[in-house]
């Protein structure tokens, strides 16, 4: 018994240090002299990661409201404010929960700074207990913006929370 397992072990020895034996070449190229070779090539397309980020970014945003809107708090941060808002949706499994402006780049219009809930939703997933359909989502607001606003919205499907500066 311990002959066949030294054997075993000496033969896996054996055969792991052949793979080390092979040579490699690189393919020559004209300007070699110019490149790093651990820098990939990058192709016409951009790569993996481009292609998924520009899809993302042409894709239009099919989130719907968020059902209630349970806390809303601002936090001071470097610059201005941190808006974090918790929400419920009708059923579990929400994704991709977002505060969407009311107005273009979240400007204050009358002294209220307005934002939506919203998250993407699928209909065929189970309601489950409230403790799964909760969702957070935060946003940055610049000092800039709260200087003219009195107030800030959060707007859901059933309710709103409003935050008096």
């Amino acid at each position: 018994m311990k002959r066949r397992v030294f054997l075993g072990l000496a033969a896996a020895g054996a055969l792991a240090g052949c793979g080390a034996r092979r040579r490699t070449r690189r393919a020559a190229r004209a300007d070699a002299e110019n490149t790093n070779p651990l820098i990939p090539e990058r192709d016409e397309e951009g790569g993996l990661f481009q292609s998924i980020q520009e899809r993302r970014r042409d894709a239009p945003y099919e989130g719907t409201p968020v059902a209630a809107i349970t806390n809303a708090e601002i936090k001071p941060a470097s610059g201005g404010v941190i808006l974090r808002v918790e929400g419920l949706t009708l059923r579990q499994e929400a994704f991709d929960v977002r505060l969407i402006p009311e107005h273009p780049q979240g400007e204050p219009v009358n002294g209220v700074i307005s934002y939506e809930l919203r998250a993407e939703q699928p209909e065929d997933a189970p309601q489950g207990p409230e403790r799964a359909r909760q969702v957070l989502a935060a946003v940055f607001i610049s000092r800039k913006k709260l200087g003219a606003a009195r107030e800030i919205r959060v707007r859901g499907a059933q309710n709103e929370r409003i935050i008096r500066l």
